[in-house]
């Protein structure tokens, strides 16, 4: 009888050890960062004011830069550090166009290979208007880190590696403010002043 006792009342306790046990999360929640991904799907356009700092080769450049992104066309202008543009650079879907300071104009098919040859470094604008937002590309994805908040820390896609270091709230999300692109002998730095709308 006494045993009995005892194994009814290791029982139930073994019971009540399970009824108070954490439940455990559905698989099927949804990420942190797919929330983030979903609050910047809608932004497709932006205007951009900041900084870049170019090193390729060895070579070093840094000044101010002007981006207006739009669905189909991109407009880009690149200023000294004293405020005198170097270049324009018009994006469309069929070519890509550089206008350098002296008026000089230069076609080709891609942004990387324009800008190489008449910069001397290669900017990646096929994919930087989903990096600049803090989004992959539809791309392939070689690796890819989020921090707490959903958002990119790390990125590695189309031989790029892209790390955010610091966001900053606007157009009602958080969205980068300093990015660093790495690739081979190539290093671009981003820092963004301002975002706005697209007009």
């Amino acid at each position: 009888m006494v045993f009995s006792r005892l194994f009814l009342a290791l029982v139930w306790l073994i019971i009540g050890g399970c009824a108070i046990q954490p439940p455990v999360r559905p698989a099927t929640d949804v990420s942190v960062h797919q929330i983030h991904l979903k609050q910047i799907a809608a932004i497709q356009t932006f205007n951009i004011q900041g900084r870049l700092a170019v090193n390729a080769d060895g070579k070093g450049y840094s000044g101010s830069l002007h981006w207006l992104h739009l669905s189909d066309t991109d407009g880009i202008d690149i200023f000294t550090p004293l405020g005198s543009k170097i270049a324009h650079i018009e994006k469309s879907t069929a070519q890509v166009t550089l206008t350098n300071a002296k008026g000089e104009r230069v076609s080709a098919q891609d942004a990387e290979s324009l800008t190489e040859k008449t910069l001397g470094w290669r900017l990646p604008l096929s994919g930087l208007s989903d990096w600049a937002v803090g989004r992959p590309t539809q791309a392939s994805i070689d690796q890819q880190q989020w921090d707490n908040a959903g958002r990119l820390t790390l990125l590695e896609q189309q031989g790029w590696k892209i790390e955010y270091t610091q966001y900053m709230d606007s157009l009602g999300v958080s969205l980068p403010q300093k990015i660093t692109l790495r690739r081979q002998n190539v290093l671009l730095k981003l820092v963004v002043e301002q975002w706005t709308a697209a007009p």
